[in-house]
């Protein structure tokens, strides 16, 4: 008798399961699926009842590099990041064995689909829309299984060495190219600085003997330089004229 009662304590016991927050219970009965069990405490019948337990927490699959080719022929390999959560328990356990490698295997196919539909440019600068298109698709497919996809991301696209040094040589040349521009475009603005401020000398009485001095008094404040007066040719022709008129 008393074997029997710690039998009967033992079952009872064990029959207890505690289901977390962050879980949800899948209870089978005879094998049939008899309900999705709320966190909290709940019994489970041994030899009679069974208890899956899924976490519903937002999960990470880290999908691995896959090499793909763009619709322009180039050979890359891109690698993404999922995330998802199990939103209906029953299903994830019911409609598909393992929906963690499902949905991993599902992430890789649809990556490498929506790399071959997209050219090299468009990977490379809408990164963010392809991502998109990844998470629809696999969202889609997984709904049967009751998982939501909440975001995929693009973490690296490697492309081959070759492509990279030509890479490298565009994005030179088109840094000289600019660098070409902008010299050109400072030389025709010095040029027309210097045009408008030869004007203004020309017309300005005497603002030419003014800069000459100013250029002089620069020149002179080095003392390693060496000064050349140079004198306005009205000067020259006044003395000109007085030594004339001496010599007369």
């Amino acid at each position: 008798m008393e074997y029997i009662i710690v039998v009967v304590v033992i079952l009872l016991i064990s029959s207890v399961k505690q289901i977390n927050q962050y879980q949800r219970g899948v209870k089978f009965t005879l094998g049939k699926y008899t309900s999705t069990l709320e966190p909290g405490i709940s019994i489970v019948f041994p030899l009679v009842q069974a208890l899956h337990k899924i976490d519903i927490r937002t999960k990470t699959v880290d999908v691995p590099s896959q090499d793909a080719i763009t619709r322009d022929n180039i050979s890359v390999a891109v690698n993404a990041v999922l995330y998802y959560k199990v939103t209906d328990a029953a299903k994830a356990i019911i409609q598909v064995e393992n929906f963690y490698y499902a949905t991993s295997q599902l992430a890789q196919t649809t990556m490498r689909n929506a790399v071959g539909e997209a050219t090299l440019d468009e990977l490379l600068k809408n990164r963010d829309e392809v991502s998109a298109k990844i998470q629809i698709i696999v969202d889609k497919a997984t709904d049967p299984w009751g998982i939501k996809v909440e975001m995929v991301e693009l973490k690296d696209i490697v492309l081959p060495e070759d492509l990279k040094r030509t890479i490298a040589k565009e994005a030179e040349a088109e840094r000289e190219k600019r660098a070409v521009i902008i010299r050109a475009q400072g030389e025709v603005e010095a040029a027309e600085n210097m045009t408008k401020a030869a004007r203004m000398l020309a017309t300005a009485p005497g603002a030419l003997h003014l800069r000459t001095l100013q250029s002089i008094n620069d020149i002179s404040s080095d003392q390693s330089n060496t000064t050349i007066w140079m004198m306005p040719i009205e000067i020259l022709r006044a003395i000109e004229g007085l030594s004339e008129k001496l010599k007369k």
